[in-house]
């Protein structure tokens, strides 16, 4: 999909070096043949380009590498991998459902609360699942109110007055996590301009929407025209969400839809209150039970006791659902799940000891004090949200480099590296390097945006000892596939590198460059 992928496009190159200073101090070589000549093929600058690549302790190339850059999705390996190593590899995100009301006669006298815990699968079937708990506990009514408890992020909406990163809003990629995560506030749309049940030509798009959403109505009036189904996003505008008479919403749909074509989409276009609520009440009603209250945002109060839990899958798995598709929501919701998790580095203290300071700021907090005690300088680091969906998170390559080191060391190596794409094989490096010695063996993580594209991450070399690539490119040539082949240039020479190659840069066959 063209306009989910235009802006996980934010490439860039990352950390550094396991004794930075040490790298720094190296001469850097000149970049090797292969490079130069896709530099030159795509007219791209050689000063557009930082690249670093170690070899155990010795740097095989450093061109430019202690340049604070854009990381793009690339950023993604700092909050996996930190998190990996504060969470712990059996870290699962929880949600509840707690009450201080007292059952009687299968009627709850007191509020219901759903109380958040960065649950990355909460979804309407495992909500449904608890809901269906409370039925076999005997609660058929609820005289109280649903209560939505996200405040184990500060602010606990962090989406409120936020303006827009780019013209799709309601493209998932652009979802600020919080705490109640149920279904990451998309609604799945199916949408149809095939022949009717008759034989006939449709004559409008037919829509359906998953999940149904108490008072929620959905309707289309895209009109249909010649043209490719396989580019339908192209005619794509943005939903509008309208109150109805009856105290619903209806979402309406508008653009363009091509004849004889089927379809499918997810957006993000209710807010998720309203999500929340109006999701709880179709489940309950459907579970043949009754809410009397209304939903409103609060903590969860003292003494409140357990009805029913989910708990996500263990972090792992999650990790790497972040880095093979570059999943910028989830990266976001571990790195808020950093802060808000984690004792203060400076304090000590339990975060909700002082709810005034941002999650962001702690976890920007944890992510440095990380970089630190892995001697790892964090001069011109930025961060903003962890995930590279940002026009301001800067890292240098050798700061990524560095990050990467401490990732072979790390006692979740085998987790980390199982997360990261594998060249010409899945992830969003399947359909590269497919006839370089990189195939099926460099585990690299991408990054792509407008004017930038890089890499980072582990390749073998020709004896198979695993080199450290990190590798960006910023030009407004880069696009097109131009800056890719340059990086993809880099990842195979590391690739063919063998024992007898001295670590200077140059071709394989240790010809330098003339």
């Amino acid at each position: 999909m063209l306009r989910r992928h235009a802006l996980s496009l934010l490439a860039t190159a990352l950390l550094g070096v396991c004794n930075p200073a040490a790298a720094q101090l190296q001469p850097a070589p000149a970049l090797p043949l292969p490079v130069l000549d896709a530099l030159r093929a795509a007219a791209i600058p050689e000063d557009a380009v930082s690249a670093l690549v170690l070899r155990g302790d010795k740097t095989v190339l450093s061109h430019l590498a202690d340049r604070p850059l854009h990381p793009a999705s690339t950023m993604k390996l700092v909050t996996t991998l930190i998190a990996l190593d504060r969470l712990g590899p059996v870290f699962r995100g929880r949600t509840e459902l707690r009450t201080t009301g007292e059952l009687k006669n299968g009627l709850l006298h007191g509020d219901l609360v759903l109380r958040g815990g960065a649950d990355v699968d909460l979804s309407t079937e495992t909500l449904t699942t608890m809901l269906r708990s409370l039925r076999y506990q005997g609660i058929r009514t609820i005289d109280g109110n649903l209560v939505v408890d996200r405040s184990l992020f500060n602010p606990a909406r962090a989406d409120v007055g936020v303006p827009p990163f780019d013209e799709w809003p309601d493209a998932y990629y652009n979802v600020i996590p919080d705490a109640v995560f149920v279904n990451r506030n998309m609604l799945q749309l199916d949408l149809r301009s095939t022949p009717r049940p008759d034989g006939k030509p449709a004559t409008r798009v037919r829509v359906a929407m998953q999940p149904e959403l108490d008072g929620v109505a959905i309707e289309s009036d895209m009109k249909l025209i010649d043209a490719d189904c396989g580019k339908w996003e192209d005619g794509w505008k943005r939903p509008d969400v309208l109150p109805r008479p009856n105290g619903g919403l209806k979402v309406v749909l508008h653009g363009t839809f091509p004849k004889n074509c089927v379809a499918s989409d997810s957006i993000n276009v209710i807010d998720r209150q309203e999500y929340v609520a109006r999701l709880v009440r179709r489940i309950w009603k459907s579970l043949g039970g009754t809410l009397a209250g209304t939903a409103v945002e609060g903590p969860t109060p003292p003494g409140a006791r357990l009805l029913a839990e989910h708990v996500s899958r263990a972090l792992p798995e999650i990790v790497r659902d972040v880095n093979k598709p570059s999943d910028n929501t989830l990266a976001r919701l571990l790195f808020l799940s950093l802060g808000a998790l984690e004792p203060d580095p400076v304090l000590g203290s339990h975060p909700q000891a002082d709810t005034t300071v941002p999650t962001l700021a702690r976890s920007e907090a944890v992510v440095r004090a990380w970089l630190r005690a892995h001697g790892i300088d964090d001069t011109g680091l930025l961060l903003e949200n962890g995930s590279g969906l940002s026009r301001i998170e800067r890292v240098t390559p050798i700061q990524m480099g560095g990050l990467l080191q401490a990732g072979l060391r790390s006692n979740w190596a085998p987790e980390f590296q199982a997360s990261m794409p594998i060249a010409a094989v899945d992830g969003t490096m399947r359909r590269r390097l497919v006839d370089s010695p990189a195939a099926g063996r460099a585990r690299l993580k991408t990054g792509t945006m407008s004017d930038v594209v890089a890499l980072a991450g582990y390749v073998p070399d020709a004896d198979g000892r695993p080199c450290v690539l990190v590798a960006v490119v910023n030009s407004d040539r880069a696009g097109n596939g131009r800056g890719r082949a340059v990086l993809d240039a880099l990842v195979d020479w590391v690739a063919r590198l063998d024992g007898t190659t001295p670590a200077v840069n140059g071709r394989v066959d240790g010809s330098a460059r003339p």
